[in-house]
């Protein structure tokens, strides 16, 4: 595939600041022009960027109704009420309500976890769930990533002498539920200084806030931080701010301690013994928790998230693993079909957006499928399939472009809807399907940047071989966890050539294998290029070319660094020449 790339070079005021910066933390120039993009522009923004500290997270008792729901919870504890925690079946929701859990658990017995059936009540706080709730003498529902919208369902459970606490990130309406307490920054009357954390990061916040009102040590709660970094991975939220430092502290804790839950997870995905990313849980970890609630039922994943005994968590990763092998089959299923269909609507005309329904896909994969045509065909995308008589879809959006104001603007014809910036679901009468399509793809056309619907490739930075240094890998390693708002670094040399010994190597002779040179030094630099053997004849000629990658330690040479080539554009003059 080939890209367009897209570099904004630095102004002269940010080339000052760089400057400046790079001389007084003793970093190369490139580094110090990328923490500037990312507002990062002081000495000691630099040392809360590069070493996140703990003692730096946000007062929980900012937050509005904070003070509420912990006296809340302090009451029915101190009543010995019995407290359902409630959550999304998605990794956020579950990876919450294990959070919560893991530490009551400790402290308070009467305690039971509910995670809704997502082809049997769908999304958010069910009717039937408060039904089960009444049943069980329930008085106090504490639910995570969800509940935002529930106005009825709540005012419902009010009737039944059943209180709420909502810990929720999604954007709410203008009526809000009568819940005892509403923690969630994106409130119009928020007090909160960060608006962008995981439902999993609310809840947190929440165990935060309990624990300081019960004098419980704050190191009681970072064994649980494996669990935020899950969530912040794959709920495609920013990994800046407060999410940047519960992410680093989450990865520390994966590699370092993870719960024994945790750890049986890593070991069916192969993971033990490896330093993790946020790529693994993005591809390997987070999938595996959706599983469950795609297939089955995702208190299956609370289950092991939450579980103390090593062989009873084999047992479980081993069940949630088949689940995970049932889902990559519907997946691969429905991701061709849809592919199919995008590429004959896409033949003959270039639309900003992609809207395509079957009532016969299962519900449980068209967000991974979303996601995957965004990626391919570089759109907004709605996935819709029916559902108990109800079309349902999934939305995923492209980087810039709000999705979920785009599906607000259609709100008239949905029966419910909720999400956030590039990630959302909804559902509406089978009806009302043509005229959401024709209306969703009208606000993308007008709003989105036509730029946003090209295969792009962000480049941070230029550099010279001779900056490519083990100190400069270093110093990119320094920048991770990356994520959105944190981009993993694409740096781009220009007039590169073949030190003479690329060749073409893969199983089909697929990839180049390549030691480089360039113009500004004498280093010779090895790389990567996968899936752009096409390349290889030109390379082998000597001319030069410009090139966009990552640097990468060399998996099969410890210690050794590589470039990971994202693309290579052939210099027009002298390929014409």
């Amino acid at each position: 595939m080939k890209y367009q790339w897209n570099y904004q070079p630095p102004t002269d005021e940010d080339k000052a600041c760089a400057e400046k910066l790079a001389g007084e933390v003793n970093v190369n120039l490139a580094i110090a022009q990328m923490l500037v993009a990312r507002g990062v522009r002081t000495q000691e923004q630099v040392r809360a960027y590069f070493r996140p500290q703990l003692l730096d997270l946000h007062d929980p008792y900012l937050m509005k109704d904070m003070d509420r729901a912990v006296e809340r919870l302090n009451e029915a504890m101190g009543q010995r009420e019995r407290i359902m925690i409630y959550g999304d079946y998605d990794v956020d929701g579950c990876t919450a309500v294990a959070l919560v859990y893991r530490l009551l658990i400790q402290y308070y017995s009467n305690l039971e976890c509910y995670i809704p059936d997502r082809s049997d009540e769908g999304y958010g706080v069910s009717v039937k769930g408060v039904d089960y709730a009444a049943s069980q003498g329930v008085k106090l529902i504490i639910v995570l990533d969800c509940g935002i919208k529930a106005t009825e369902e709540v005012k419902y459970a009010k009737e039944k002498g059943i209180d709420f606490i909502i810990c929720d990130h999604h954007v709410p309406d203008d009526e809000l539920p009568p819940a005892v307490a509403i923690l969630n920054a994106k409130r119009v009357d928020n007090t909160y200084p960060y608006q962008e954390l995981s439902g999993c990061g609310v809840g947190f916040k929440l165990m935060q806030a309990f624990a300081m009102s019960n004098g419980i040590p704050f190191s009681q709660l970072i064994p649980l931080l494996d669990l935020c970094a899950i969530s912040i991975a794959s709920d495609i939220v920013p990994v800046m701010g407060e999410n940047r430092i519960l992410a680093y502290h989450g990865l520390r804790q994966l590699n370092n301690n993870p719960s024994v839950g945790v750890k049986a997870l890593l070991n069916i995905c192969g993971l033990v013994g490896k330093e993790l990313t946020m790529s693994d849980i993005v591809f390997k970890i987070g999938p595996r928790i959706n599983a469950s609630g795609r297939v089955q039922n995702g208190k299956q994943s609370v289950d092991l998230l939450v579980e103390r005994d090593a062989d009873k968590a084999k047992v479980l990763a081993e069940t949630i693993n088949e689940y995970n092998e049932e889902r990559k089959e519907l997946d691969k299923r429905t991701t061709e079909e849809s592919s199919r269909m995008v590429a004959e609507m896409l033949k003959d005309k270039d639309e900003g957006a992609i809207v395509i329904y079957n009532p016969d896909w299962h519900k449980g994969v068209i967000g991974i499928v979303a996601s995957r045509l965004t990626e391919e065909y570089f759109r907004p995308a709605v996935v819709l399939t029916l559902d108990g008589g109800i079309v349902t879809g999934s939305a995923r959006s492209v980087s810039g472009f709000d999705v979920y104001k785009a599906i607000q603007h259609c709100e008239d014809l949905l029966e419910n809807f909720g999400g956030h910036t590039y990630a959302a679901g909804l559902s509406m009468k089978a009806a009302n399907v043509e005229e959401f399509t024709r209306r969703f793809k009208a606000y993308v056309t007008e709003h989105i940047d036509s730029e946003k619907i090209m295969a792009t490739l962000d480049i941070h930075a230029v550099v010279n071989f001779r900056d490519i240094t083990h100190r400069f890998h270093s110093d990119l390693k320094r920048m991770r966890p990356f994520g959105p708002d944190n981009p993993k670094p694409m740096l781009c040399t220009m007039h590169v050539f073949d030190y003479g010994t690329s060749k073409v190597v893969g199983r089909q002779q697929e990839h180049i294998k390549l030691e480089l040179v360039d113009s500004k030094s004498n280093n010779v630099v090895n790389g990567i290029a996968f899936g752009q053997s096409s390349e290889a004849r030109y390379i082998k000629t000597k001319g030069s070319f410009d090139i966009v990658y990552s640097v990468e330690e060399n998996a099969r040479k410890h210690g050794d660094i590589q470039l990971q080539i994202e693309d290579i554009r052939i210099r027009e003059q002298e390929s014409n020449g």
